[in-house]
């Protein structure tokens, strides 16, 4: 999932994305509608009234759609004090990003160097981010939990094995009561990238908006786990989003279980609600719809940890 993803020359996220979209192989919520820029935009500015932090970071902003319209609705006395900073790894996005904001933002190539330029004090939000991170793919059998591997034959043709019972990584998912058979994704490429760079981040507030929810509902009529792939609009499972890979997006949701606690040592959790309730819509809002991406969206919001407490945990 690595390589097919961010491989350098042939990933998916470096070389073959070109637009997120009706004209591109998926669509985010922030482009079928203007509210979730209008809530973080004000949640932003009451952010940065409590914690004096004047710098915005927003980790893998796609187009840059969502960060143009952030700014458009920030209020109008705040806005000029505002100091945009995108973390970007694909050029082909970055390419956009910059034809559409020029020097309203500022780039770098990984969280911790736009902390770095912060000093460390710095409000930051993501989109859709963890779920494009690479998982490790585990089944329950009668031997315990075994982790999914995939190698492809002479012919290209891929096959899955399970690997002998091992040690098994940092996840409430595996502590979870589920039924012989049941498989679960577990984004320990995302653990690790935390790891990166919280350490230095010292003030703000932290937004993270993606699809999952916490453990204990997360597979819930899913025996067969989250992981899909979606190719011009299509969604893709079972043996088919191991096909053409690197042209394809690949995805799975998130445990926000995990995400609560693999920050732990650094930041505390403020809050974590549906993207409905984060949004405040009206009832008849597409958007509030509960078989929709208001209830298939979770927010969390997280602050650093009191000075002094950090790494304790």
């Amino acid at each position: 999932m690595a390589w097919a993803l961010h491989d350098p020359q042939h990933g998916y996220y470096a070389r073959r994305i070109s637009r997120v979209g009706e004209r591109g192989d998926f669509t985010t919520a922030p482009m079928l509608s203007e509210a979730p820029a209008m809530a973080i935009a004000a949640w932003v500015a009451k952010a940065a009234k409590e914690t004096k932090c004047w710098n915005l970071i927003e980790i893998g902003p796609g187009e840059g759609t969502l960060a143009a319209s952030v700014l458009k609705f920030l209020p109008w006395h705040q806005r000029w004090r505002f100091r945009l900073h995108l973390v970007e790894t694909s050029a082909p996005l970055a390419a956009h990003q910059q034809n559409l904001l020029g020097n309203r933002a500022v780039w770098h190539p990984n969280v911790s160097a736009a902390l770095a330029a912060c000093e460390g004090r710095a409000i930051l939000y993501s989109n859709e981010l963890v779920d494009a991170f690479p998982v490790r793919k585990f089944q329950k059998t009668a031997l315990g939990w075994q982790e999914v591997a995939v190698h492809f034959d002479s012919s290209e043709q891929a096959h899955e094995t399970l690997l002998s019972p091992a040690p098994l990584p940092d996840s409430s998912g595996f502590l979870a009561i589920h039924p012989p058979g049941q498989i679960i994704e577990v984004h320990q490429s995302y653990q690790k990238y935390l790891a990166t760079w919280l350490p230095q981040w010292k003030a703000g507030r932290m937004l993270t908006i993606d699809y999952g929810a916490p453990v204990e509902t997360l597979y819930h009529r899913r025996p067969r786990g989250t992981l899909r792939g979606y190719l011009f609009q299509q969604r893709l499972d079972g043996p088919a989003i191991y096909q053409n890979p690197g042209r394809q997006d690949l995805t799975a949701d998130v445990n926000f279980t995990d995400l609560q606690k693999w920050g732990d040592p650094w930041c505390q959790t403020s809050s974590l609600r549906t993207f409905s309730g984060f949004l405040k819509l009206p009832i008849d809002h597409p958007f509030s719809d509960p078989g929709g991406a208001g209830s298939a969206f979770m927010v969390l919001e997280q602050c650093p940890q009191p000075v002094g407490a950090q790494g304790l945990k």
